[in-house]
């Protein structure tokens, strides 16, 4: 755990320097479009982590629903079909958050609704 978060961080220093170095290299006549370097480079970290977070946090959900469903379907043999019915309608409103996901993070990089606010 603290080697995976110790490399997510080391990711993140990584990703800040490239993209200010990328922003640096740019003409002092394209200062204006400065702004607009940063919103797009900002929108598409926060496309990313909408969909990893979201990922993440249902495939933690769909583990452990499907454990624990294993677990009694275990216990009670002959109730299995009815656990088995209820888990995977259970799956699929969990799966429905991991599309939503998906859904803002493609606004945010194709449709974004905040691009007239910072780019001119």
């Amino acid at each position: 755990m603290k080697k995976s978060l110790r490399l997510l961080g080391l990711m993140a220093v990584i990703f800040a320097v490239n993209v200010s170095v990328w922003a640096t290299d740019a003409a002092p006549a394209a200062k204006a479009q400065e702004g607009s370097v940063w919103f797009f480079a900002l929108t598409a970290l926060a496309a990313g982590l909408a969909i990893g977070l979201g990922s993440v946090g249902t495939g933690i959900g769909q583990g452990t629903a499907v454990g624990k469903a294993l677990e009694a379907m275990a216990r009670q043999p002959e109730a299995a079909g009815l656990i088995q019915t209820n888990m995977i309608i259970g799956l699929a409103f969990i799966e429905s958050l991991c599309i939503y996901a998906l859904a803002v993070a493609l606004i945010l990089l194709f449709a974004n609704p905040f691009q007239g606010l910072f780019v001119g």
